[in-house]
């Protein structure tokens, strides 16, 4: 998990916070992480999660079924008199009692994994933010929990940050997400700017998808500007490591318009120095 969180366009945990906010927030990302990787079909080989989860050998390659499972032991996470199964959620349990978080939002990226196993296509782009509700919003809520910050302003300043988060990592991933048979350009905008699903699938990207590409990004854009306030609605530590999140987005949006909008030779990723170049500009403009 510590590996994987190295390659997020965020910081996941950084060496800045207390030690208790980063054992809290590792757990919440390797839940976050562990669930993706289920709906992705990327666990390691051998089966071992669903052994732990009480599956047979069978359903180690069934999804839904490892899903199904897992919110089973998530939900003894929340009873006192259960113990789950998986270390990963015993792990997540003292996080759980600490902050008094509740299950509605883990539930959320569960069911937002579920979803990718049936729709594959969003027609709208309404329907690509419920999706985002399901699938980055619990994120940043949890971390609101955890930092015990969390009022209806700031959760919906919240929100704005991490479904453009989410709509970043989808333009980055075009090509990867194509591959496994998921496209999160909504239909209509692809119809609008003349895209077809074939077009993705070229080694380089057309005009007409390098404008849907920017089109999607400026949208993007939009949401974090809406959630940056957050950043100064907040003190000390945690608003260097929200105006990392922050940070995060707008640098992977400038390494996608580096590429001129081509994403599909692969992800455009920002470099360690331009973020840390946003984080500073985002701290000095909600200073």
């Amino acid at each position: 998990m510590l590996a994987k969180a190295a390659h997020e366009n965020f910081p996941v945990a950084p060496f800045f916070l207390p030690r208790a906010w980063r054992t809290d927030l590792m757990a919440i990302y390797g839940y976050a992480r562990l669930v993706d990787d289920i709906g992705d079909g990327d666990l390691p080989p051998g089966g071992a999660d669903a052994r732990l989860l009480g599956l047979d050998p069978g359903g180690a390659d069934d999804p839904l079924a490892l899903l199904g499972a897992f919110e089973a032991d998530l939900h003894r996470v929340f009873d006192p008199a259960a113990t789950p199964r998986h270390p990963l959620l015993r792990a997540l349990r003292p996080t759980v009692r600490r902050h008094g978080l509740t299950p509605g939002p883990f539930l959320g990226l569960i069911e937002a994994n579920r979803q990718d196993q049936r729709v594959r296509r969003y027609a709208t782009y309404q329907g690509l933010l419920d999706y985002c509700e399901l699938s980055a919003n619990p994120v940043g809520r949890l971390v609101l929990g955890i930092t015990g910050t969390a009022s209806p302003e700031r959760i919906r300043r919240s929100d704005a940050i991490c479904t453009a988060l989410q709509i970043v990592e989808h333009l980055q991933d075009v090509a990867e997400d194509l591959r496994r048979d998921r496209v999160y350009l909504p239909a209509e905008d692809m119809k609008r700017f003349g895209v077809t699903e074939a077009d993705l699938t070229a080694p380089r990207a057309g005009a007409p998808v390098r404008a849907l590409v920017a089109y999607e990004a400026e949208r993007a854009w939009s949401l974090l500007n809406e959630g940056t306030p957050l950043v100064g609605s907040v003190h000390g530590r945690l608003k260097v490591l929200l105006a990392g999140f922050v940070a995060g987005g707008r640098a992977a949006l400038r390494a996608v318009a580096a590429t001129g909008h081509d994403v599909l030779p692969g992800p455009p990723r920002p470099t360690k120095l331009s973020l840390l170049r946003e984080v500073g500009a985002t701290l000095r403009r909600e200073g």
